[in-house]
């Protein structure tokens, strides 16, 4: 399962948006299941794209939504979870194998935070926004993989890179535990 985040609200024709329905397509034809937040802009792009993929199968895109109501997910996504969490919901889209991140604002980069922390692949598109702000930078000094010399949020330009960079993802294999206490 792999996530795609970024900016909510979009027009069809930005290159985000045309980023994003890109990759959904690719995401699918190379037979991985998308997750996002389910509602507009990026989410409903990249969910978009995955049903235009020749690979496509109904329950291929999932809506993590923020609230209650299943009504509000994009006219793409096969399976609705509203949560009733608000932005809590980040981080169970956070939780996914991978996480690619297109532009953003704050909800973005609490994702991206999440996914850090998680443990998770993240990979961001240099392009406006956080997504590009984050590329190719460590999001702070842990050291998450100790055998990965270059652990960080790896920048992408297109899918294809994309696809490159989803070869890592049995090297992430760690998952978070629990915050500990120290004695």
């Amino acid at each position: 399962m792999i996530a795609v985040i970024g900016d909510a609200n979009l027009p069809e024709n930005s290159e985000k948006y045309v980023l994003a329905e890109k990759l959904g397509c690719c995401l699918i034809d190379n037979g991985f299941q998308l997750i996002s937040g389910g509602l507009g802009g990026v989410m409903e792009a990249a969910s978009k794209g995955a049903r235009n993929s020749s690979r496509y199968q109904s329950g291929d895109t999932i809506g993590i939504l923020p609230g209650n109501d299943p009504c509000e997910a994009n006219s793409y996504v096969d399976i609705c979870i509203p949560t009733g969490f608000d932005i809590g919901r980040n981080l169970i889209v956070a939780n996914a194998d991978a996480v690619i991140a297109i532009g953003g604002g704050a909800g973005t980069l609490s994702e991206m935070a999440n996914a850090w922390v998680l443990k998770r692949l993240i990979i961001g598109y240099r392009v406006e926004g956080w997504s590009g702000k984050l590329a190719d930078q460590k999001i702070d000094a842990r050291n998450r993989y100790p055998d990965i010399c270059d652990d960080r949020v790896y920048g992408v330009h297109s899918e294809i890179e994309v696809l490159d960079l989803l070869k890592l993802l049995p090297q992430y294999d760690k998952r978070h535990k629990t915050v500990r206490r120290r004695p």
